[in-house]
């Protein structure tokens, strides 16, 4: 049964497409979650290498201030994620799924390309840093459109198998993690500490850098999805001076006008959006730095307890999104939130208690293991609560605001909470409110869904 989430995107639903061949499904697939891929693929490294880029751009007598500067510098580029959400969201919706994303993925190759390229503060002086930071402000405004138009062209192609379709977003970001975690933990292993801080830090952004442009040939030579294309024909009808079957005269023909009616929806998006970020910001990105700088442990462990969350995160998330079609999304979501409040805090108290690998490895399984499980079904679910002709600028405003929120500040906030209380729970402390709030978001989604239908029952 399809999840929906009010009458409006009930009345949406697509209608029946032609079956996609299997070349055609790995095409949708990899063109569409290249850029997720490339986004977390950058952002991570970014995140494992923060102390060296710190002493390469924001060098300070205080270290800790200088991590904490180019922390921020990374969470500042998520404040340009709604502006990129709601322009390339509209555009999206406008334009075509397919024109959005080969104009972010553009994007973010301009972001990745001056972080391997930018000579230090000690070359360029303050020019350097200032560089930095509109790089990153640039791909936090191409990632804001990428994930609302890559989840809304993979779920149009394939109404009946949205789950298994869209959850391929999440496990991009899982190989994203390990080759992210590879390139740290290979570089830190093989390079002399000199050598990684005045260069070799680089090398995962150029490898970056060359998977771009693969990208952004394969989405410029793809079809457009079936429904959009539907929607165009209706738009175009409609601006003619006919009248669209079932819609009101201009409905369709302004994205941005008609998405005033969704804040419901997008404040329900936000809120789902909340445990999925926190545990990639938190338990994927932030981990390796706590490991080493709170736990006192080897850096070559982080990297690979983060391999091995990634890992599942890249097998079970379309396992787990193909699951949702057959029995709902949202009881298998739910159940992951009450799980992640459940479980957090004692398995941070057990490995603050006992810092060993064992009890890391434990921690990042288990944790690797409920972030498919809820992140595999969650874009579909995203997809159905918004109807066509708002999808790709909801899908987009509703996922960056919710990453910026609760994830593009995760790593500052929960370092300065350590710093300036001693307190090295404060992670779980984090990621059982976005649990909570996630839980409660889902729940009021299931209500409405069985309000709908109760409201169609009664009408038959």
């Amino acid at each position: 049964m399809t999840d929906l989430a009010s009458p409006a995107a009930a009345a949406a639903a697509p209608h029946p497409a032609a079956p996609v061949s299997k070349a055609m499904v790995r095409r949708i697939i990899f063109s569409s979650s290249v850029g997720n891929a490339l986004e977390w693929f950058d952002f991570s490294v970014y995140g494992y290498f923060a102390s060296l880029i710190a002493k390469q751009f924001f060098p300070m007598h205080d270290e800790w201030l200088s991590t904490l500067l180019a922390i921020a510098t990374f969470g500042i580029s998520f404040l340009m994620r709604p502006f990129g959400a709601v322009i390339l969201g509209i555009y999206g919706d406008r334009k075509g799924r397919k024109a959005a994303l080969t104009l972010s993925i553009a994007l973010m190759m301009v972001g990745t390309l001056t972080m391997a390229v930018m000579p230090p503060y000690a070359a360029i002086g303050i020019t350097a840093p200032v560089l930095i930071l509109v790089a990153r402000l640039v791909q936090g405004f191409a990632v804001g459109g990428e994930f609302g138009s890559a989840t809304a062209f993979m779920v149009e192609h394939s109404p009946t198998r949205r789950g298994y379709f869209a959850s391929w977003q999440f496990a991009s970001q899982g190989l994203a993690a390990i080759l992210a975690a590879a390139f740290g933990s290979l570089l830190t292993a093989w390079m002399s500490p000199e050598h990684l801080s005045s260069w070799g830090w680089r090398i995962p952004f150029l490898f970056g850098v060359l998977i771009g442009p693969i990208g952004y040939y394969i989405r410029s030579h793809l079809d457009e999805t079936p429904e959009f294309l539907a929607l165009r024909r209706e738009r175009d009808h409609d601006e003619s001076g006919g009248k669209p079957s079932g819609s009101p005269r201009g409905k369709t023909s302004d994205p941005a006008a008609s998405f005033s009616s969704q804040w419901v929806n997008l404040l329900l998006a936000i809120g789902i959006v909340a445990q999925s970020t926190v545990g990639v910001y938190v338990l994927q990105l932030y981990m390796p730095l706590y490991a080493v700088k709170q736990l006192h442990m080897p850096a070559a462990v982080s990297f690979g307890a983060v391999v091995l969350n990634g890992g599942l995160q890249l097998v079970l998330s379309p396992v787990m999104g193909a699951w949702s079609d057959r029995i709902g999304r949202i009881r298998i979501m739910l159940g992951t939130s009450l799980l992640m409040g459940v479980l957090i805090y004692p398995m941070f108290a057990l490995l603050q208690s006992h810092p060993t690998v064992g009890w890391l490895l434990l921690l990042q399984g288990t944790a690797g293991i409920l972030k498919a499980a809820y992140s595999g079904p969650m874009p579909a679910l995203m997809s159905e609560i918004f109807p066509t002709h708002v999808r790709s600028t909801g899908l987009s405003i509703g996922y960056s605001i919710g990453v910026t929120v609760f994830g593009g500040f995760a790593p500052t906030i929960v370092e300065t909470f350590i710093h300036l209380t001693g307190d090295k729970l404060a992670p779980s402390y984090y990621v059982l409110a976005a649990a909570l709030l996630s839980g409660l978001s889902l729940a009021i989604v299931a209500w409405r869904r069985r309000r709908v239908g109760r409201s169609i029952s009664f009408a038959h």
